[in-house]
């Protein structure tokens, strides 16, 4: 399996930018597509997540109602659009995939320990 990421960049804070991860090597319609970000000198964070199944979502409180994750199963293509991004938005982001995972609403946190397969990452700073 490889992720290709895309769309990161710069931007000013209340702005807007859409993720893409580009997947191949598998049929991907039973998996669990998760985006993680790392800040520099912190942890990687779980931010967002997709069943390819059925399309459930989950995304952690501090990206609620700016972030949303979506997935073009005809195109292995899934996207993170980002709105009203804020300075602490600013990290490098990771698309993730793994078939044995479950993205599920009631999820706490994503586990970056469950995802087998990454992308290399983009960068999205955000200024003030």
């Amino acid at each position: 399996v490889q992720l290709v990421e895309s769309g990161g960049g710069l931007v000013q804070a209340g702005g807007s930018l859409r993720l893409s991860c580009a997947a191949s090597g598998s049929t991907f319609d039973d998996y669990a597509i998760a985006w993680f970000r790392q800040a520099p000198g912190k942890e990687r964070e779980g931010v967002s997540c997709i069943s390819t199944t059925d399309g459930t979502s989950w995304q952690t409180d501090s990206v609620k109602g700016r972030f949303t994750v979506s997935s073009d199963n005809e195109k292995n293509t899934f996207y993170l659009q980002m709105n009203n991004l804020k300075p602490e938005d600013t990290a490098v982001y990771y698309c993730a995939a793994d078939p044995m995972t479950r993205c599920l609403a009631s999820l706490e946190r994503l586990m970056p320990t469950l995802y087998r397969s990454w992308g290399q990452g983009t960068q999205v700073t955000v200024s003030s």
